[in-house]
């Protein structure tokens, strides 16, 4: 590891480089994930306008719907007749949780699973840097910088050192 290298990693956070560089990498592979998942026609549903920008900018285009604009039994119901696929990114915080507990029970009773292994992969990746999926943009943007690595303009990952 160079001076630079050290430098940059003691800017940004605590623990050795290579702990973030493996975070890195499993949020590239749970955003390509999220990716193909959206050209299925997945729904992505999330909680607000923030966390749809956020996952436009780490690459995540689709069918996107916020759970929080009207009762969640109605908002469930009306997915469930459109789609077999939907993916839950609330936050991992005490409202988000419950949020995700609540969908999971209504679809559940329409017939459809909800994919919330990706919400708690994701959890499990950030751990306590980030509590919410507005502020992933960010974090992604911090551990590019931390271990060398950026983004081309088509949205691939090149490394920089």
């Amino acid at each position: 590891m160079t001076h630079e290298d050290n430098n940059r990693q003691d800017r940004v956070f605590k623990a050795p480089l290579q702990v973030y560089e493996r975070r890195l990498e499993n949020i590239e592979e749970l955003l390509a994930e999220l990716v193909l998942l959206a050209e299925e026609n997945a729904v992505l549903i999330v909680e607000g306008k923030r966390d749809i920008q956020a996952l436009n900018r780490l690459g995540v285009k689709g069918h996107f719907e916020i759970a929080t604009q009207r009762s969640l039994s109605n908002f469930c119901e009306s997915i469930a007749r459109l789609n077999e696929k939907v993916i839950i990114l609330t936050d991992w915080d005490r409202r988000g949780n419950l949020l995700m507990l609540k969908m999971t029970k209504h679809f559940q009773s329409f017939g459809i699973t909800p994919n919330t292994l990706l919400r708690e992969r994701l959890m499990s990746i950030v751990q306590k840097e980030i509590k919410d999926v507005e502020s992933l943009h960010t974090f992604v943007v911090k551990l590019r910088q931390a271990t060398g690595h950026s983004t081309s303009e088509d949205g691939f990952v090149n490394e920089i050192r």
